[in-house]
């Protein structure tokens, strides 16, 4: 594709996927065909959603948890890869990103401004541990009775980057795919000038703290304020520290661009649940970043 090429019109095909608005955003020289790219990669979205939601009965991911406690599962080379995707997240994070501790859900309800009994959340802890997890002879097994898994931590992000995949295995080269914020760019404007994207003030969900110019690779955001209540003074999130079982308080959201999707959400997600010591950890990783902590500074690298 030439720096400018009028010949392009930029599309946009919103849909809902994972309990969310979403968006796949293309340049095509014909409706017809737009229409048939954007509709491949949304089926791929639906694709994933449907094998690994834990809100899906028959998903692999619902699969595994029914059989904790019971037997091994054998996984097919795509969920192996994703499983051995997050031994690694596990490692590199000091345990602090951990696919076993979606379970603390059963304690907090950020629907409800009450904080669980201690004691609650000391017995939901008691399932939580990837480090029991046994990944062998491709398959998996949770041996406790009540443990689970979650892809939510990278599922939305690993779905972006497919998506993209798919219409780049198809020539598209100007466009992007967005899901509820996470987002994997295949190329810049067809007029070859980057898409501005505005990263949400966590506290003014009207406004900007910044706009990104992408052209390529992944964009992804975690942050205090999805899902969230407030309680004498505190806000208490769903981001929540494994170890401890308590909400993280330090970054109002940390924001990273990085080759693909899932790579800078499970940077974003790593810096917010290592609190104080994300920002050092940002730094080392070499990608851009703007991260706004408790106080309302903003940090970045850009």
């Amino acid at each position: 594709m030439s720096r400018t090429d009028t010949s392009l019109s930029v599309q946009r095909f919103p849909f809902r996927a994972m309990g969310s608005a979403c968006e796949v955003v293309l340049a095509s020289s014909s409706d017809k065909d737009a229409q048939r790219l954007a509709q491949m990669a949304i089926s791929e979205v639906i694709r994933i959603e449907r094998k690994y939601s834990r809100y899906t009965a028959d998903s692999v991911v619902s699969h595994v948890n029914q059989q904790a406690g019971v037997a091994p599962v054998a996984c097919d080379d795509e969920t192996w890869a994703l499983l051995q995707y997050a031994a690694k997240l596990h490692e590199q994070s000091g345990g602090m990103f951990d696919i076993t501790s979606g379970v603390l859900r059963q304690a907090w309800n950020f629907q409800l401004a009450v904080l669980p009994a201690k004691e609650k959340i000391t017995a939901v802890l008691a399932k939580v541990g990837w480090h029991k997890v046994q990944l062998q002879n491709q398959s998996v097994f949770l041996p406790d009775i009540g443990m689970e898994i979650d892809l939510g931590g990278f599922g939305k992000e690993y779905a972006a980057d497919r998506a993209a995949q798919v219409l780049q295995a198809q020539g598209v080269k100007s466009g992007h795919v967005n899901l509820a914020g996470d987002m994997r760019f295949l190329g810049p404007k067809p007029t070859g000038e980057p898409w501005m994207i505005g990263i949400q003030d966590p506290r003014h969900s009207s406004q900007v703290i910044a706009t990104l110019p992408m052209m390529q690779g992944g964009l992804a955001t975690s942050g205090d304020y999805e899902r969230y209540f407030e309680l004498d003074g505190q806000r208490y999130c769903h981001v929540i520290n494994p170890l401890t079982g308590w909400p993280v308080t330090y970054w109002r959201s940390v924001s990273v661009t990085a080759p693909a999707t899932v790579v800078a959400g499970c940077t974003s997600t790593m810096a917010m649940l290592m609190e104080e010591k994300g920002l050092a950890f940002l730094q080392a990783t070499g990608f851009d970043f703007l991260a706004m902590d408790y106080t309302g500074k903003v940090h970045m690298r850009q």
